[in-house]
């Protein structure tokens, strides 16, 4: 048996075992551990981690995660998962990634019990993307009576927003001196479009220059008293960053688990540590609704295939990976409740088998399929619970 086979036989039996027997997310926490240790000994001794909640959104994932890198910097996205985080981490370092609406935390005053409030502001760097939310929250800050900390988002070449030139930076800058109430601790600048520039125009390893440069030169436009938050980078980008990086901070999460979105060049060393797994349902002789006739002749052109099976569930954010040559069918379709996959004609696959898919992303994937099994050396050890999605 090929060592793929192997594996994911493996990962077959321990679910048996553990009596699991419905579309289940599975942890591999030794190559997750890998994942960890690699990361850790490559980052640039001055650079910490900033843990992105959204990639790992599992209170158990995090602190495992926290533990393992020593940090206790997050970036968050959403204020219900931030609230979680920070009950359970009071000490938390709190840094958002995307800008938050001034009226998501003035509705959020009005429903969540105030010492909580308080410490989510108190605990919170929120991100200014530009001049007129800057002034939003001047307003929130007077409106509160407390003072609150930011960074400025900025614009390293993904073109999704934030300030978009140094010169627009230091406007911004000459506003605060009207904002008593407003702390700048740094900026935030997300650079996943690194990985994904063609050879043709000069490919990941210029662009990554390019984008620290421009880092550079907005920092420069910071006073020395607002840089405590230099912040880069995203999973992506993790393994790629050299001791002149002028950012004091990464943020990760995907990269830890690594699912298909992140299977590049320069994370070949990554191992992927997050599947699913679902039980077959039927193995079919491949038939379309309709004439026979056409389903031969699609299958004498290699179209639709002869052989495949049904699976509980179907239609998500994931690439199959086992058993070989298993693939999903465009003219079949996908269906979230049955979904059929095409086997190869020499398949062994039988009803009850379990079939391994890969994530695309975690994001949001590990929120659907309720506690996640975790298992190690060929056996489900314990289950961990994951966040809410709302």
């Amino acid at each position: 048996m090929a060592a793929h086979d192997r594996y994911f036989s493996g990962l077959a039996e321990a679910l048996a075992r553990a009596g699991i027997w419905r579309p289940t997310l599975l942890i591999d926490k030794t190559r997750m551990d890998h994942n960890l240790q690699l990361i850790s000994r490559q980052l640039p001794s001055h650079l910490s981690l900033r843990i992105v909640d959204k990639s790992l959104a599992c209170l158990p994932l995090l602190e495992y995660v926290m533990q393992a890198v020593g940090s206790r910097k997050i970036m968050s996205f959403h204020l219900p998962v931030t609230l979680q985080v920070l009950d359970r981490w009071p000490d938390a370092d709190i840094l958002y990634g995307k800008p938050m609406p001034a009226n998501a935390l003035r509705q959020l005053q009005q429903t969540c019990p105030d010492s909580v409030f308080r410490r989510l502001l108190q605990q919170t760097t929120w991100l200014i993307d530009s001049g007129e939310r800057l002034g939003q929250y001047h307003g929130l800050a007077e409106s509160f009576g407390c003072d609150l900390a930011f960074a400025f988002e900025v614009d390293v070449g993904l073109h999704r927003g934030g300030f978009v030139s140094p010169d627009a930076l230091a406007q911004a800058v000459s506003q605060l001196a009207g904002y008593a109430r407003l702390q700048c601790r740094g900026l935030m600048a997300y650079d996943a479009q690194v990985a994904e520039i063609p050879a043709v125009f000069g490919g990941p390893a210029k662009e990554l220059r390019n984008s620290q440069q421009k880092l550079s030169a907005f920092q420069n436009c910071l006073p020395e008293t607002s840089r405590e938050i230099i912040n880069t980078g995203g999973s992506k980008t993790i393994l790629s960053y050299s001791a002149d990086t002028p950012a004091n901070e990464i943020s990760v999460g995907s990269a830890f688990l690594q699912p298909t979105d992140f299977d590049l060049p320069a994370l070949t060393a990554l191992k992927p540590a997050l599947y699913l797994a679902t039980p077959v349902l039927k193995t079919v002789n491949a038939t379309l609704p309709g004439p026979s006739w056409l389903t031969h002749l699609l299958q004498q052109f290699r179209v639709f295939p002869r052989q495949g099976c049904f699976i509980y569930g179907g239609k998500w954010m994931a690439e199959p990976v086992s058993p070989v040559g298993l693939k999903t069918n465009s003219l079949w379709g996908e269906s979230s409740n049955q979904q059929f996959m095409a086997l190869p004609d020499n398949h062994t696959v039988q009803p009850d088998d379990m079939v391994f898919l890969r994530p695309t992303q975690s994001e949001a994937v590990l929120q659907y399929f309720g506690d996640i099994a975790i298992c190690q050396n060929n056996t489900i050890v314990e289950y961990w619970p994951v966040l809410p999605t709302v």
